[in-house]
């Protein structure tokens, strides 16, 4: 997996991995030892494939202790914000996307061990029981933030977390999902943090439409627009509103559990109406231009393929065991799950870098580069990445100096071989 050795290693980004008691400490060749760990818990294979006998980084108790030490929620989300930060300065990812949008979705996987931390849902899971890992993914492919949810419980109840949760620089304000019954609060919640909440709909035939007035004419909308909001709600409740928002804002209450209080069994309480009828406000204009703009549909469709195009790559990197998830408790699968979306992330700039100076080296060689054409490249591909099989963790000569290898053109009579 050369790609974490050259960003871990060539760029320096092991900083983040702090030892548990002894603050900075370093030891020798500590990011290959990282590496290795980080590799075994994303490709699910345990320790014995990446350990080589007498390689001090690779010996079984340097890497269990490294796992014990340097493995934390904290450090991986660290490690990880810095990569996005990388990412997100480079040219090509910024045709891409600016970083204003985030889409979330779950992938699910199958825990066999007996635990409290896993649930059953037999369209997902089969007669077992499992997880699923809600990622924040964004317009320019990487990974934000995940949430590890026992089951399949409604993704929209964790939703708010998951946005709220994240620690790169990257600052998202439009959240794209897709169909999964969201309703007014999470529109009003959504709205009161200063959010446009986009989500796919399947079905736009049932949608209301809401005005303020009955009397007001709305032209050939008169007939959609029967619905009428009820404002003096929201004028009651809005001073108790505007301070949910600075909660949520501030961090001081878990959006979670506040959204599954403002539905005490599986009414709303009068708080949670008043944000609900605030958010009839941004779910009409959304819903109105959902209908209207077929370039904003495309859009939401565009960023949510990204995300299950992601979970495709995911898929594909934590091939042991079947795919399953052998760790019976909570910490031990974020820690896993984090470490697979880490280098998920490592493989996207990896390749984001390299596409980079193949489209520079098409530029300089005189050939045009459209622009539109740029933006719908994918930085998810793998077929060149030793996923399965033996990993090396020695640094070519010109990766060891900050170079990259030069790339090889596809015809070289045309072209010869470019150096970068």
């Amino acid at each position: 997996m050369l790609p974490l050795i050259y960003l871990f290693g060539g760029i320096g980004k092991t900083t983040q991995f702090t030892h548990i008691s002894q603050g900075n400490s370093r030891i020798k060749d500590l990011s290959v030892s990282i590496c290795a760990v980080l590799i075994s818990k994303a490709c699910n294979i345990g320790l014995k494939p990446v350990m080589q006998p007498g390689i001090s980084a690779l010996e079984y108790d340097r890497l269990t202790w490294v796992d014990q030490n340097y493995f934390r929620s904290e450090t991986v989300t660290q490690a990880n914000a810095v990569l996005v930060e990388y990412l997100s300065n480079l040219t090509l990812a910024k045709a891409w996307g600016d970083g204003d949008v985030a889409s979330a979705d779950g992938i699910r996987f199958v825990v066999p061990p007996k635990t409290i931390y896993a649930g059953s849902n037999p369209r997902y899971f089969g007669i077992g029981r499992g997880i699923t890992s809600y990622d924040l993914i964004s317009d320019q492919f990487s990974g934000l933030n995940r949430l590890i949810i026992t089951g399949t419980i409604r993704d929209s109840l964790y939703l708010l977390e998951l946005v709220l949760g994240q620690q790169t620089t990257i600052k998202p304000r439009e959240i794209m999902t897709d169909t999964a019954g969201y309703g007014d609060i999470i529109f009003g919640l959504f709205a009161l943090l200063g959010y446009r909440f986009s989500p796919r709909l399947a079905d736009i035939g049932g949608s209301k439409i809401w005005r303020f007035d009955f009397n007001a004419d709305y032209g050939v909308m008169n007939n959609l627009s029967k619905n009428k909001l009820h404002e003096d709600i929201i004028i009651k409740y809005w001073d108790d509103m505007l301070r949910v928002a600075g909660s949520l804002k501030l961090g001081t209450i878990n959006p979670t559990n506040l959204i599954k209080m403002l539905q005490r069994g599986g009414r709303p309480t009068m708080l949670g109406r008043a944000i609900g009828e605030f958010g009839r406000i941004f779910k009409t204009t959304y819903e109105l231009s959902f209908l209207d703009d077929k370039d904003y549909r495309r859009r939401i469709l565009t960023q949510l393929n990204r995300g299950e195009s992601e979970n495709g790559l995911k898929r594909i990197v934590v091939y042991g065991k079947k795919g399953e998830i052998h760790q019976p408790h909570r910490e031990g699968q974020e820690d896993q799950l984090n470490s697979l979306g880490l280098v998920t992330n490592a493989i996207i700039l990896w390749n984001t870098v390299y596409m980079q100076k193949a489209l520079d080296a098409i530029r300089n060689a005189g050939y045009p580069v459209n622009h539109d054409d740029v933006k719908r490249l994918s930085p998810l591909g793998y077929d060149h990445i030793n996923i399965v099989g033996h990993y090396s963790f020695n640094l070519p000569d010109e990766l060891l100096h900050g170079k990259l290898r030069p790339l090889q053109a596809m015809d070289n009579k045309l072209f010869g071989k470019i150096q970068v």
